[in-house]
């Protein structure tokens, strides 16, 4: 049966979950990483999210799951001090900012959480829609976890909207052109190809779908 919420007692393990998915995804990301960049992204990946469920541990705050994601995001930044490691941080501490306050993730929560983390990615990447990055699969799956949110839908329904979302933006930048870092100096080998920081961005709603959808 699907969960209907995330408690501060299993938001842990819902990002054991995650972990789970960056170590299976570990080689694939490299992989990518290694045609477009230096190569590293799912070390980077794996490292920072294999850490975040102690630091949450570490960090809780009974009464508030949002300030323990914020606390726990400030932690992860010095596990993992590289663009990306940076970046994923800035996204979790975000989306903490926007739940301050709550107990636990519901429905409309976890929309709330990933839109705010997309907005997090955006103001520390300065990346905008189109830019080829993490940031084209996490938008369109806020938006469409916001979408089933305001429709009613369950925990469930809100996760399994934001992976179609991902994969959407994922497929998207195939066509797409990067314009930042060293995967911009390869350009003309990224037209067909998905882009391995949107891919890395899916990972981590399939690591959240994994553990509600169970």
């Amino acid at each position: 049966m699907a969960v209907t919420e995330i408690t501060i007692d299993t938001l842990p393990v819902l990002f054991e979950s995650v972990a789970r998915e960056f170590e299976e995804k570990k080689e694939l990301l490299c992989e990518m990483d290694a045609r477009m960049g230096d190569g590293d992204l799912g070390l980077t990946m794996s490292k920072g999210y294999g850490a975040l469920p102690q630091l949450i541990r570490d960090q809780t705050d009974p009464s508030n799951i949002g300030k323990t994601l914020m606390k726990a995001g400030m932690k992860m930044s010095g596990v993992v001090p590289s663009t990306m490691g940076t970046l994923m941080s800035s996204g979790i501490m975000s989306g903490g900012k926007a739940l301050n306050g709550k107990t636990a993730i519901g429905a409309p929560e976890m929309a709330v959480f990933l839109i705010a983390f997309a907005e997090g990615l955006q103001k520390r990447g300065k990346c905008q829609p189109g830019d080829r990055t993490i940031y084209d699969a996490m938008k369109p799956a806020g938006d469409r976890a916001k979408e089933k949110a305001e429709a009613g839908g369950s925990l469930g329904d809100v996760i399994s909207a934001a992976l179609d979302g991902a994969n959407a933006g994922v497929a998207a930048t195939k066509e797409m052109v990067p314009k930042y870092g060293k995967a911009a100096v390869f350009a003309a080998k990224a037209k067909g190809t998905e882009d391995q920081g949107a891919v890395a961005g899916r990972c981590l709603i399939e690591g959240l779908a994994r553990y509600i959808l169970a």
